[in-house]
């Protein structure tokens, strides 16, 4: 016995989408004003009640580099091995703390927004590309401190410390996007998704050159593993951003604070983030269908 009603028959289907299924990414393009709106809730919500309001994108920063400045530093004595260790640092810090909040609050956006994901259909892609959005939209105000910083010490970026910050951001973003998606998609039916990612996250400065120098791992490490080391996006991107905003104020350091490959490494890096985010997105895609019904 047929179960396709008689009346639909001979109809062209061919224009209607499978319920609950979306046209991935791509779709997120077409629903701009959904997803605006996504962004200024988000934005709008986080410092509600707040005294202090969007000081907070300074405050949180600011205190991680007076810690790390002043244990590293001054206990340490960084700060002596590395010419503007305070520059160095906080163009680190500012990727990470970029990198932390995108791909956290990518991971917990569907939970988060359960309610809309089961009462009606849209592009689920949204929620996570939201996420990586307003964690720019914090990200920016950390950038400006830093480009004051830098013009302060007489920053004059070339061409190719120009093209090293837009080609860490373009990393940054995509790598980010690329996780929040994956792990986003893996949390809805397996909440012990969010958990692995607060560990992943508790590695991530120093899993970079942010508090230290890269020359420090190729003095001890395999050149197997630096060479695993230098193409982790994270690393390629903070080492980007050392190239742009630090390397310029700092006399010598393009000629001796970073690897030969550089911009290999980046490439690599670049690829491995655009690997990731195409994962992210098959996962997510497969996974999507089963959504409204495990939330």
């Amino acid at each position: 016995m047929s179960l396709v009603n008689p009346d639909l028959q001979g109809l062209d289907l061919s224009d209607y989408a499978v319920p609950g299924r979306g046209k991935g990414l791509l779709e997120v393009f077409r629903w701009r004003y959904l997803l605006r709106l996504l962004v200024r809730k988000e934005t709008a919500t986080r410092y509600r009640n707040s005294a202090l309001g969007w000081l907070w994108s300074y405050v949180r920063p600011a205190a991680q580099f007076a810690i790390f400045y002043v244990v590293l530093g001054m206990f340490l004595q960084m700060n002596k091995g590395i010419d503007n260790f305070a520059l160095y640092l906080f163009s680190g810090i500012i990727v990470v703390n970029f990198f932390s909040e995108g791909f956290a609050n990518g991971t917990r956006t569907l939970v988060d927004n359960a309610h809309l994901v089961r009462k009606i259909f849209l592009p689920r892609e949204l929620f996570p590309v939201a996420a990586v959005i307003v964690s720019f939209v914090h990200f920016l105000p950390q950038m400006g401190v830093l480009l004051v910083v830098c013009a302060f010490f007489g920053w004059v970026p070339s061409v190719m410390s120009l093209l090293a910050i837009l080609l860490g951001l373009l990393t940054l973003l995509v790598f980010t996007l690329g996780l929040g998606m994956l792990f986003g998609s893996v949390n809805v039916p397996f909440r012990d998704a969010q958990n692995f990612v607060e560990l992943i996250l508790l590695f991530a400065t120093w899993a970079s050159p942010v508090l230290y120098s890269w020359k420090m791992v190729a003095r001890v490490a395999p050149e197997w593993l630096l060479n695993i080391y230098m193409v982790n996006p994270l690393t390629s991107v903070v080492q980007l951003f050392h190239y742009g905003f630090w390397a310029p104020v700092t006399d010598g350091a393009f000629e001796s604070e970073f690897p030969a490959g550089l911009w290999s490494y980046a490439g690599i890096a670049l690829l491995i983030s655009v690997v990731v985010l195409v994962v992210g997105q098959s996962v997510f895609r497969a996974l999507e269908p089963k959504f409204a019904q495990a939330l």
